[in-house]
């Protein structure tokens, strides 16, 4: 993990950037609606999300080659002009919305949303037959192995593994603070695996310019990923308090699932807003929607419970069912009423 005067800089450079949305009051008034679990149209057909580790060699593949198909396709109307293909325009898109979707009562239906359009997107432009898989880091946390050796990290049949050390050089050595980059994260480019050569056009942070995809595991990271940690966030009570403790800093005083997975993968991945160019990113935070929408059916009043700030600066209102989802150029655009139950309209997928 970064160490203690590098963890000192993430602190106070995320506090200055968010410190509104931490020092005003509190808002926790709930929305909840029950009547819509009834009255939303359900799904004719289901897919499955499934485990990394539970795909045959050949559904591995086939993941992998739609994600690199997606880096073959050309953008469309990408908001940042230096996004080069399909790909990089959802990273791009997550650039430019990263203060508005972190840190907010939006933080986890944005996201379902956003991995959504991204399979979708899979699935229509590059025929892919499959699902956003999930990467269950708790099953790594927990064991004795170190987390370089998780099966997405194998080189044949995952993601590739760690940074090369002293392959990479960041664009200076003083970053912006509000660029939210921790040199002590960026390893080195990976070396081996099937996204060995593949350049990102944008970040990190808001740098713009191609490098190579960067890593930086982190195995200290284990305890913030383990299964009591998981269990510890799935015994909270109220919507109010999940999405906080689930996304972590700076809303929590340590890191947690979210921010915790981020600084694990290091590089790329570490970063609040550039953070898709790493293909990881997809299922770090399928497994995030997973473990919220396990928590959604402890209870039936937790399906439709919404709450939490929609913006980071003042004047705060509350985020209801009502807010939109945007999506802009990427897919359809909803608001979190829809997202809300994966099994109905327009969502009809599930996990195993």
């Amino acid at each position: 993990m970064p160490s203690t005067f590098s963890l000192a800089l993430i602190l106070f450079a995320l506090l200055n950037l968010f410190s509104p949305l931490i020092s005003g009051a509190p808002v926790e008034d709930k929305t909840t609606d029950l009547a819509q679990a009834k009255s939303r149209p359900r799904c004719a057909d289901v897919i499955q999300r499934r485990e990394w580790r539970s795909l045959s060699d050949d559904q591995k593949d086939d993941y992998i080659e739609a994600v690199k198909c997606m880096q073959s396709l050309p953008a469309m109307k990408p908001v940042i002009k230096e996004a080069k293909s399909r790909y990089d325009e959802f990273q791009a898109y997550h650039i430019k919305r990263a203060e508005s979707v972190h840190l907010t009562g939006q933080f986890l239906p944005w996201h379902r949303q956003y991995l959504k359009v991204f399979e979708d997107e899979l699935r229509d432009k590059c025929g892919y037959e499959g699902t956003i898989p999930y990467w269950d880091w708790s099953l790594d946390a927990d064991s004795s192995k170190p987390l370089s050796k998780a099966p997405v990290f194998d080189a044949t049949h995952g993601f590739g593994g760690d940074g090369a050390p002293g392959t990479y050089t960041l664009p200076s050595n003083h970053p912006p603070a509000d660029y939210l980059i921790y040199p002590t994260s960026f390893k080195g480019c990976v070396v081996d695996g099937p996204f060995a050569h593949h350049k990102v056009p944008l970040g990190p942070g808001k740098y713009i310019g191609d490098h190579c995809l960067t890593r930086g595991i982190q195995e200290a990271a284990k305890a913030y990923l383990n299964s009591i940690a998981v269990k510890k966030i799935a015994a909270i009570p109220s919507y109010g308090e999940f999405h906080v403790e689930i996304e972590g800093m700076p809303l929590t005083t340590s890191h947690r699932p979210h921010d915790g997975g981020h600084f694990m993968i290091g590089g790329d991945m570490s970063n609040l807003y550039s953070s898709p160019g790493e293909p990881l990113f997809y299922l770090h935070h399928a497994n995030l929607d997973r473990i919220w929408w396990e928590w959604q059916n402890v209870a039936p009043s937790r399906l439709y419970e919404m709450t939490g700030r929609s913006t980071t600066t003042a004047p705060f209102t509350n985020v209801t069912l009502e807010f939109p989802l945007d999506m802009d150029t990427l897919g359809e655009s909803v608001i979190i009423r829809d997202v809300m139950d994966i099994h109905s309209e327009p969502n009809c997928y599930t996990y195993a």
